[in-house]
């Protein structure tokens, strides 16, 4: 399939309040836009985890056959994998006839799949599995061997309901030029017309913003991205691509980075090993692409670390996304997970041997006078008193769940406080540091100037330059953050960024992308039971062009 392998600049929707703000909770249900779409259907609901499963295109294309499906399954039970909780075996392309039968029926390829799909589904519901399957939101699938769905939607939702279908990835080739929402939202609803509860995998390659059009036309999971390949740039590629991505992902939502290449053989091992773990911590889709009859011990213990599937599988308020770019090959990414730990990747890109370090504090978790790790390849613990820092091999990771334990610090005292006053627990910055009352001049600590938002001068404030992250210690004390944000005035009309706020690694607040010269958006989000906040300001998804921007008479109010 030639699917396009960039994604456009995000020109990213908002719910806009009186005040230009979009906030969200951390745990928050659609918007009403979305709560509409959905309304009369069941749709977006059905994968409340990140769905697990194998699907046939990476290692077979389109040579497949009823037998290789039936094997796959068979292998599921057989490996352990079932019992860890993959549950999906996908049919990608090629498993129809090149032409409808006379009432426009999709027929089954009758060499290929001469019992039907029917008959295969029933052997794989059979084996306490779900069946998926393929079609392409166009006039002909991407390897054109069969008829795509466009004009179709209720016919073939219809069909795929009647042979018990569970999940249907639904691609973008063939078209006739219709925007990708108005042919996504046809086949939604003809699924959620179908009478089957229907997994519906929405796959337009990243283009037209399937983040935003997904959840409103009934989407479970969208894709971000053009396809994967079997090799470590493809890999360093999609996940590139998902910076900036995070706050679109929620509970039964899923951004889709594409399957995994695990064990097909063009990657080493350590390179599978952090395919894994990174899209784990995105809570993307881990769908095995590999034969999965002739597994080698190295491909079966990455794809059966319970403790990686266990990351993806937990809904802890934020998909995982790049904490921070240490400049020289080498980050931190990490997620929450629900029981208040964060689980972290330290990954390695360079060509040899790295020391990463990281801290408590930088992850999310300061303010404790000692922390718990737990490596989730090797199964090692450890404490540490905050700073957290190993070796890791070229093109790998080290992979930590890291928790609170031992004494909080003191919370703030009853009061409201100026947070360009405070001292926080850590920052980090785009350029130069994150500075206190004053813009950021992108060198030395002090070289800014006055704080301006569209205009308007403010006296007290935190001025950064993307991608930054300031970390305030709250101790469970405050009740609320409020600011007012925007673009400083000495980037000029430059400058495009998004400003988002966490509450011990849960996205509590985000607002839409503001740009150079626009006035200031209120920013005001509850704060009650947060031990430690983040302020994260990010690029727009379109490069880092002078992003000096303001978290203006940023300030806590304490109980």
């Amino acid at each position: 399939m030639s699917h396009r392998d960039r994604i456009r600049r995000a020109v990213l929707r908002s719910v806009i309040t009186t005040t230009g703000l979009l906030a969200i909770a951390c745990s928050s249900a659609p918007s009403a836009e979305e709560a509409s779409a959905q309304s009369n259907s069941v749709l977006g609901t059905l994968s409340p985890k990140p769905p697990l499963g194998w699907n046939s295109w990476n290692k077979y294309g389109c040579d497949i056959n009823e037998s290789k499906i039936k094997a796959a399954a068979d292998a599921l039970v057989s490996s352990g994998m079932k019992d860890a909780g993959y549950q999906y075996v996908n049919i990608d392309d090629c498993w129809a006839e090149l032409n409808r039968d006379a009432s426009g029926n999709l027929v089954p390829h009758q060499t290929r799949f001469p019992g039907g799909i029917k008959a295969l589904a029933d052997y794989v519901h059979g084996k306490g599995l779900k069946l998926g399957i393929y079609t392409s939101a166009g006039s002909q699938t991407c390897a054109r061997t069969m008829p795509g769905a466009l004009g179709h939607e209720q016919q073939d939702a219809n069909s795929f309901a009647s042979w018990g279908v569970d999940y249907l990835k639904y691609d973008n080739c063939n078209h006739d030029g219709t925007p990708a929402k108005q042919r996504y939202q046809a086949m939604g609803t003809a699924l959620a017309q179908s009478g089957r509860n229907i997994v519906y995998s929405i796959c337009n390659w990243g283009e037209e913003e399937p983040w935003i059009f997904g959840p409103q036309v009934g989407g479970d999971l969208w894709r971000t991205t053009g396809d994967i390949s079997d090799n470590w740039n493809s890999v360093l590629s999609l996940l590139d691509q998902q910076n900036g991505l995070e706050p679109f992902a929620r509970q039964s939502g899923w951004n889709d980075p594409d399957m995994l290449e695990v064990g097909n053989g063009g990657m080493t091992t350590t390179e599978y090993r952090a395919h894994f773990s990174l899209w784990a911590l995105l809570n993307a889709p881990l769908l095995a692409g590999n034969d999965l009859s002739a597994m080698s011990a190295d491909t079966k213990a990455i794809l059966m670390n319970r403790d990686v599937i266990a990351v993806d599988q937990d809904w802890g308020g934020s998909q995982g996304r790049l904490l921070r770019d240490l400049g020289n090959g080498t980050q931190v990414w990490g997620k929450p997970m629900s029981d208040g730990s964060i689980a972290i990747a330290l990954f390695n890109r360079n060509g040899g041997t790295s020391t990463i370090t990281t801290s408590a504090a930088e992850i999310g978790l300061g303010g404790s006078s000692s922390y718990g790790l737990k490596d989730l390849w090797s199964k090692a613990e450890s404490t540490t008193s905050g700073a957290i820092s190993a070796s890791v091999p070229s093109h790998g990771v080290v992979m930590y769940t890291v928790r609170r334990q031992g004494t909080l610090a003191a919370p703030p005292a009853p009061g409201t406080y100026a947070l360009g006053d405070a001292t926080w627990l850590t920052s980090s910055n785009g350029w130069g540091p994150v500075e206190h009352n004053m813009s950021n001049g992108e060198t030395a600590a002090g070289d800014g100037h006055g704080l301006t938002i569209g205009g308007t001068s403010y006296a007290k404030g935190i001025g950064a330059h993307a991608n930054s992250a300031v970390h305030v210690y709250l101790g469970k004390a405050c009740s609320r953050f409020r600011a007012q944000v925007g673009v400083d005035g000495e980037s000029g009309t430059r400058g495009s960024v998004r400003f988002q706020v966490y509450g011990d690694g849960k996205l509590l607040a985000y607002t839409d992308v503001k740009r150079g010269g626009q006035t200031a958006a209120a920013l005001d989000t509850a704060t009650t039971g947060v031990t430690a906040l983040e302020l994260r300001i990010t690029d727009a998804r379109d490069g880092k062009d002078y992003d000096h921007a303001d978290w203006a008479g940023a300030e806590i109010v304490c109980n």
